[in-house]
């Protein structure tokens, strides 16, 4: 493993794979009446968001108490960068703390590959979602709960998504969980498609590797997975279709669409979901769409990554199985 996790494309596939499996560990202390492990003890983690967010920030914070680190919790909000305060100066006032990792999110891409590689605080650096650049734990907790529902639960430990089409659909220009997405189920031997309208695919899409359609009803049947995104009205500053309803009847998921699908196909969201809009009720609440298990496996997959990068040497099997015994 690298020191830090700025890009879902850094990881190689035995990054990726170790990952998946360390996060199948973590999520045995899950089932156990104390979720605790004392990896971190005395080890001092800081969520530094620039952004708000609820899923993120709080599967992180779980994770790191889970693994009985310290935790600060940081919103610009409210704190001396609404005053001016630069990214330099609060990283340096973090080093002078004597914290051993910083969980970023920042809306400016690019933001937590500088604070890693500027030599301002030395500290690991996690990604938890930059601009619209990238978003590495995302992407690996949406290909940890499809390894889970494509392969199986314990035939999938070592394994990868070889050979499993993935569907992508939505707001790809603004969405840092389909670029993270792309890379890395690229990385484990998955075929991506993306399907959006032509004026929400990226330019330089055609360097991806994945391809690209703008008709979801012919892609569904050959799905194994369809993930779909939240169209981001907050980052757009035009017209990109023209109206929701136009968009939804084009790229929403509905109980008709679904039917298409193969019966083991199951349906994502990274969340948060507009029911109504890429999404209909019904195939939200369905049991093929995995929306709660996505949750609930991002803080095993945050607990892998936070584990791998501050943990050590000893493996996360032993040292679960020794808690366990005691």
């Amino acid at each position: 493993m690298m020191r830090h996790l700025i890009s879902a494309a850094d990881l190689t596939r035995d990054d990726a794979v170790l990952i998946l499996d360390t996060a199948e560990e973590m999520a045995r202390v899950a089932d156990r009446p104390i979720k605790k492990l004392p990896t971190l003890r005395g080890r001092t983690v800081v969520n530094l968001f620039f952004e708000d967010s609820t899923r993120t920030r709080i599967s992180f914070e779980a994770a790191e108490k889970r693994l009985s680190a310290d935790v600060i919790n940081f919103s610009a909000k409210g704190s001396s960068v609404s005053k001016g305060e630069s990214l330099k100066d609060t990283a340096q006032t973090l080093e002078a703390m004597g914290v051993d990792a910083v969980v970023i999110r920042h809306g400016a891409s690019g933001a937590p590959y500088r604070l890693a590689t500027s030599g301002w605080i030395d500290a690991v650096v996690i990604n938890a979602g930059d601009g619209t650049h990238q978003h590495p734990t995302q992407a690996l907790l949406d290909a940890f709960t499809m390894r889970r529902r494509l392969v199986g639960r314990d035939a999938g430990l070592g394994q990868d998504l070889a050979g499993k089409r993935i569907t992508i659909v939505g707001d790809v220009l603004h969405s840092r969980v389909a670029r993270s997405n792309v890379d890395l189920l690229h990385t484990l031997g998955a075929e991506v498609t993306l399907v959006a309208p032509p004026t929400l695919v990226p330019v330089g899409v055609g360097t991806w590797p994945c391809e690209v359609s703008y008709d979801l009803d012919s892609t569904l049947p050959k799905s194994d997975a369809v993930m779909m995104l939240r169209v981001q009205r907050e980052r757009m500053n035009a017209a990109f279709f023209p109206t929701e309803r136009e968009y939804s009847r084009r790229y929403g998921l509905d109980g008709e669409r679904m039917a298409k699908m193969p019966e083991h196909a199951v349906v994502m969201h990274p969340g948060p979901m507009v029911r109504g809009m890429e999404i209909t009720a019904e195939v939200a609440d369905s049991g093929r769409c995995t929306v709660v298990e996505q949750v609930a496996n991002g803080v095993s997959i945050r607990m892998a990554v936070l584990y791998l990068l501050l943990g050590g040497n000893e493996s996360a099997v032993s040292q679960t199985r020794t808690e366990e015994s005691k």
